[in-house]
């Protein structure tokens, strides 16, 4: 069963986009130092919504559907020829995540959690079972 929203998540302002950023960067701090060291050049960005082009690119239409994203190269994936690429980017949807937390009810910070870790294991090219593993270290 979900754990119901905690009295900070109580009604009123809905959390901004900084609000956000803090629990996922929160988040990013508890990870063991293992992953925590292969993060350093990963850029974490909060934003509104995802764009059209990014909906599409993961075969979705609507931007309540999309939480987070990872664009990047997986780290195994990596050679020594990225040199000139853009940086790894963990986006994270603020109107998304505020709907499936309206939704399911869930504490809000543990929401943001499960969409961070899951957007970082796919930068470490974990699977499911190695994200929920990954989750439950960093709970609280």
């Amino acid at each position: 069963m979900a754990t119901r929203m905690s009295g900070q998540d109580l009604p009123g302002e809905p959390p901004s986009l900084a609000a956000i950023e803090r629990h996922a960067r929160q988040v990013i701090a508890r990870l063991p130092e293992a992953f925590r060291a292969h993060l350093g050049d990963v850029v974490l960005l909060v934003e509104e919504e995802a764009d059209a082009e990014t909906l599409a690119s993961v075969g979705l239409e609507h931007p309540l559907e999309l939480t987070g994203v990872y664009h990047g190269r997986p780290i195994g994936d990596k050679s020594s020829f990225d040199s000139g690429a853009m940086p790894d980017r963990i986006h994270l949807y603020r109107q998304a995540i505020l709907a499936e937390w309206c939704e399911t009810g869930v504490r809000l910070d543990d929401l943001v959690a499960h969409v961070t870790i899951h957007e970082i294991g796919h930068h470490f090219g974990l699977s499911d079972d190695d994200m929920h593993a990954l989750e439950d270290a960093v709970a609280d």
